[in-house]
């Protein structure tokens, strides 16, 4: 079992824009989504910061949305978030607040053999990685440059540094870069 980190990101480090839009990602569509399945097959429970799920909220789960669907995990989720937010109907979601240690404790036990993944909230997994619990960042780099927006990863990791595992194109725009955190 890994904590992993698995997100897309700018060529300049950004996962989202000042504005907390994804549109910049979405603009690619003839990207295979088997990358995105097979790691999510290996997952037995996800993390999330509140900004995330709203986004999903807002983006995807409002009959209002032009990318309207169900909730799209099917295991149980974490919300970590200091305000109250609504549930969605169906889905195994657990809000909570404050340290990430006995929450990434109950998140194990119920991950057993398959690993968890932190899913947005560049800030959230800096506190998963301070607490020492980040084995792994995979991040996809697409082809664009934002000059701003919401961080990869808003910490300074330089000893050790991370250990590349592997680097892979993925289409004409992006590089799958996986990366082992060194302790």
């Amino acid at each position: 079992m890994s904590t992993q980190y698995y997100t897309a990101s700018s060529l300049d480090g950004f996962i989202a824009t000042p504005e907390n839009s994804l549109d910049w990602l979405f603009q690619f569509t003839d990207v295979d989504e088997s990358h995105y399945q097979n790691f999510l097959a290996e997952v037995g429970a996800i993390a999330m910061g509140s900004t995330t799920y709203e986004w999903i909220l807002e983006h995807l789960l409002s009959p209002e949305s032009k990318m309207h669907q169900p909730w799209p995990y099917q295991v149980p989720t974490w919300v970590f978030t200091t305000r109250e937010l609504p549930p969605v109907e169906g889905a195994d979601i657990r809000f909570v607040r404050g340290d990430v240690t006995p929450v990434h404790r109950d998140m194990a036990a119920v991950a057993g053999s398959k690993n968890i993944w932190i899913v947005g909230g560049g800030e959230l997994v800096g506190q998963f990685h301070d607490a020492g619990f980040l084995d792994e960042v995979i991040v996809s780099i697409a082809s664009v440059t934002l000059g701003s927006g919401a961080p990869l990863l808003p910490r300074e990791i330089v000893t050790p540094p991370l250990k590349l595992l592997s680097a892979e194109t993925f289409g004409h725009s992006f590089a799958v870069l996986h990366y082992q955190v060194q302790r």
